[in-house]
C-alpha cells in the first residue's frame, strides 16, 4: 500500500523534509495549503490557543482540496502540544491533547522539553491504540479509545478497521503512518539525551536553540553565530539522535549566509534531516541538492 504519511516516505528514501507553517487553522485555509510547496505543514499549539475545532476545519479543507501533487492524501500535518513532556506524570494528566490532536486525522505530535525517557515511554503510548503490541516491554499499553477513528480515517482516505492498524508510530511500527516527535531544548534534557532519543516510536527531535540558550541564562542565542555552550548542546542532541536513528529537526538563521549556503550547511555539515523553509524556492533547492525525485 502507498504511504498515507508523506513525510514518512521522504524519510524512509533518506530524503530531506521541508516544513512550514499552517496559517489559519479553517476549511478554506486547508483547502488552500492542500497544494502546498512543503511536505510538512506544522501546527503550533505550544504557545497559542489549542485549537482543534480550528484544525478539524483545516483538515477537512485539506482532504476536500486533495491529493496532493505526490500522490497523498493531504500534506503531512503535525501539531506541536501545548503540554510539556517534562514527567511522566504530566504527559498522563495531558495524554487528552494528543488524542485530540491525532482524532482530526493529523499525522502526528511534537512534544516540548523532553527531560525524562519515562515521559516519552508515556507519551508514545498515548498516540497507540491499546491493541498494538511491539515494544510492550518497554512503552506502556496505548491510551487511544475507540470511538473517534472514524473522522481520521475519512481524512485518510481508509476504514477505520485499517485506521487503527496502520495509525501507529513509525519507525517502531514499520507500517505505521504516525510521526512523533521531540523538543530536546534544555540543559535538563541534555543529561538523558541518549536514553530520551532511544526510545521506540520517536521518528525526529529538534534542539530548540531559543529556549535551549534560556535554560543556560541567555535569551539572546537562539541564532547563530552560536557560543560554544550552544554548539556543545547541539552536537550532544545530534549525537544522541544518530545512535538511536532519529532524524534531526532544525533550522539555521544566519544572516551572513546565502539561501544555497544555508541549506547546503544544515544538510551537509549539520546533518539535518527535517528543517523549517521559509519558502518553494528554498526547498526546491534542497531537493535539487539531494536529487529528489518526488513530485511535491
Amino acid at each position: 500500500m502507498a504511504r498515507i504519511n508523506k513525510c514518512i516516505e521522504l524519510l524512509e528514501q533518506g530524503q530531506p523534509i521541508y516544513a512550514t507553517a499552517a496559517r489559519e487553522l479553517s476549511y478554506e485555509a486547508g483547502k488552500e495549503m492542500s497544494q502546498t510547496w512543503a511536505d510538512m505543514l506544522l501546527v503550533e499549539f505550544e504557545h497559542h490557543p489549542f485549537d482543534t475545532v480550528g484544525l478539524t476545519k483545516f483538515m477537512q479543507g485539506l482532504k476536500d482540496g486533495g491529493p496532493t501533487p505526490s500522490g497523498h492524501p493531504t500534506p503531512t500535518v503535525i501539531a506541536t502540544l501545548p503540554s510539556n513532556c517534562i514527567s511522566r506524570e504530566e504527559v498522563l494528566y495531558n495524554a487528552w491533547q494528543t488524542r485530540h490532536v491525532l482524532s482530526t486525522g493529523a499525522h502526528g505530535c511534537l512534544h516540548t522539553h523532553a527531560r525524562d525517557p519515562e515521559a516519552v515511554k508515556a507519551f508514545v503510548a498515548t498516540a497507540r491504540y491499546p491493541h498494538q503490541t511491539l515494544a510492550r516491554d518497554v512503552i506502556p499499553e496505548g491510551l487511544r479509545g475507540s470511538g473517534g477513528q472514524a473522522e481520521p480515517a475519512m481524512i485518510w482516505g481508509v476504514e477505520a478497521t485499517e485506521y487503527v492498524q496502520i495509525a501507529d508510530p513509525w519507525p517502531l511500527n514499520p507500517d505505521g503512518e504516525i510521526l512523533l516527535g521531540l523538543k530536546i531544548e534544555d540543559k535538563y534534557c541534555l543529561v538523558t539525551a541518549d536514553e530520551t532519543a532511544a526510545v521506540p516510536g520517536i521518528a525526529f527531535a529538534e534542539w530548540g536553540p531559543g529556549d535551549m540558550g534560556m535554560s543556560f541564562g541567555d535569551p539572546d542565542a537562539h541564532d547563530p553565530p552560536y557560543p560554544q555552550f550552544m554548539d556543545d548542546a547541539r552536537n550532544t542532541i545530534k549525537d544522541a539522535l544518530d545512535k538511536a536513528g532519529v532524524a534531526f529537526y532544525s533550522g539555521w538563521n544566519d544572516d551572513s549566509m546565502t539561501m544555497e549556503e544555508t541549506i547546503e550547511h544544515l544538510i551537509n555539515n549539520i546533518g539535518v534531516r527535517m528543517m523549517g523553509a521559509p519558502n518553494k524556492e528554498f526547498a526546491d533547492y534542497g531537493r535539487k541538492l539531494t536529487g529528489r525525485t518526488m513530485p511535491v
